[in-house]
């Protein structure tokens, strides 16, 4: 993994993005494969929740429990790629699409007490938990060459609001 990370920052012939998404996905697809069968993960959906209070728009990457890799149900988990590099800009923009996933899992029947989301701008990695609409923020931030890291702070937290939505069923 750590090979397949270094290629995708590499600069030549490669946008900002495609460098983003070839960091991200790797490690995105690792957790994924890490957790129980059913988690999907999607990139550049829509969240349309709370039209009215400002709750949508599209979110990069969403780690959800979805029956198919086609139709977004039961997000879980919000990944979000600092624009700028800067996390602390758009640590807002993340919380903001975490209530717009509880919100959504509430209208599709689903409702969660809580989710999880992350910033990061490659580099560094930080996590957040909104639970309602308290907002706790991981105090440390995980730098990209600690990814053993990165990815057991990805697994617990799908676990632990996985089995949230396991005992709500």
């Amino acid at each position: 993994m750590r090979e397949s990370l270094q290629k995708g920052e590499a600069p030549a012939r490669v946008s900002e993005k495609a460098r983003g998404e070839f960091i991200v996905a790797p490690i995105l697809i690792e957790c994924r494969d890490r957790v129980k069968p059913g988690i999907n993960i999607f990139s550049g959906i829509t969240l349309e929740a709370d039209k009215e209070n400002g709750l949508y728009g599209e979110c990069d990457f969403i780690l959800a429990r979805s029956a198919s890799r086609y139709a977004l149900q039961s997000p879980l988990m919000l990944i979000l790629e600092a624009k700028k590099h800067d996390i602390d800009e758009e640590l807002p923009q993340c919380a903001a699409q975490m209530l717009a996933a509880l919100r959504y899992n509430e209208q599709d029947g689903k409702p969660l007490r809580w989710l999880y989301g992350c910033v990061t701008n490659r580099v560094s990695w930080h996590f957040l938990k909104l639970h309602g609409i308290d907002l706790q923020l991981h105090p440390e931030r995980f730098a990209i060459d600690e990814v053993s890291k990165i990815l057991w702070v990805l697994v617990e937290s799908l676990k632990d609001v996985d089995q949230q939505a396991s005992h709500a069923a």
